[in-house]
């Protein structure tokens, strides 16, 4: 049994519930961060934050508005914490670079984790496989009309599990400190490609629908979605049209030795475990 102990953020999160999971299969103690744990967590209140870190020599963190101006201290004050306390590696969930402009937040919070004193690890994650199954694009998938704003938009979606099995490698094994690891899947996807491949996994009629974005904005808030994701996602999906994201990375395969997964397995698994059953 190992004797080291993670303390995993966003513990719920579809990338943090797989840290957890992989990091128990390994044998290492791992505490969930969470404002109802014991002992309770919560970003904005520091008092929260020894009682957690007592212990622990990992990290995993999912970190709250991370484009935001306010993340990069708070990494900073909790990282340099953590590092007093003895904890020696951290892995930070991040962005890709680029997109929006939020990005430079973005840059700075990472800078403040890599000067925290801890063997750090920063992970560039493209669109999880996931948001199809277990997020904001499941009820349109169930509804049979995938309906965005991102045209043809050409995005590398990645594996919530690759991100998972990069991270837990960064924090049990040598060889991965001061990286960032682009993570990407095998090839570059248009969200019909994505569509397309869920209707042949399931067997259902399916479609992508593009829209323009005063037609996303129209329909999201009639359906009374809060205005500030709507701008959010607005913005996210036209970057995805611009071609922003039309790249691919190999850091799946630099950090684990493998290929990243293909979309067309996840497709065909979650169909088998009945995610998208109407």
């Amino acid at each position: 049994m190992s004797d080291e102990m993670v303390l995993v953020t966003g513990a719920t999160g579809k990338t943090g519930r797989r840290v957890a999971r992989l990091l128990k299969e390994r044998g290492v103690t791992v505490r969930e961060a969470s404002r109802s744990g014991t002992p309770s967590f919560d970003w904005a209140d520091r008092d929260t934050w020894g009682p957690a870190l007592r212990g622990v020599t990992g990290l995993y963190l999912v970190v709250p508005g991370l484009g935001g101006p306010q993340a990069a201290e708070a990494i900073g004050a909790f990282t340099r914490q953590a590092a007093a306390a003895g904890a020696r590696r951290a892995v930070l969930l991040s962005q890709p670079e680029g997109g929006d402009g939020g990005h430079e937040h973005v840059l700075t919070a990472e800078r403040a984790l890599e000067h925290a004193g801890l063997a750090w690890t920063v992970l560039r994650p493209r669109w999880f496989f996931q948001n199809f199954s277990e997020d904001f694009l499941l009820d349109p998938v169930l509804s049979g009309e995938v309906r965005l704003p991102a045209g043809d938009g050409e995005e590398a979606f990645v594996d919530a599990e690759d991100i998972a099995e990069v991270a837990v490698a960064a924090l049990t094994e040598d060889g991965h400190a001061g990286r960032h690891y682009e993570l990407s899947g095998p090839r570059l996807m248009t969200f019909g490609d994505a569509v397309g491949e869920i209707a042949r996994a399931t067997g259902r009629d399916i479609r992508y629908v593009p829209l323009t974005p005063q037609a996303y904005l129209d329909e999201q808030r009639a359906q009374g979605v809060p205005e500030e994701w709507i701008q959010l996602s607005v913005g996210l999906y036209a970057y995805v049209g611009s071609g922003g994201l039309a790249s691919l990375s190999d850091g799946v395969q630099r950090s684990l030795g493998r290929a990243p997964r293909d979309f067309a397995d996840y497709a065909r698994t979650a169909a088998r475990q009945g995610l998208w059953n109407a």
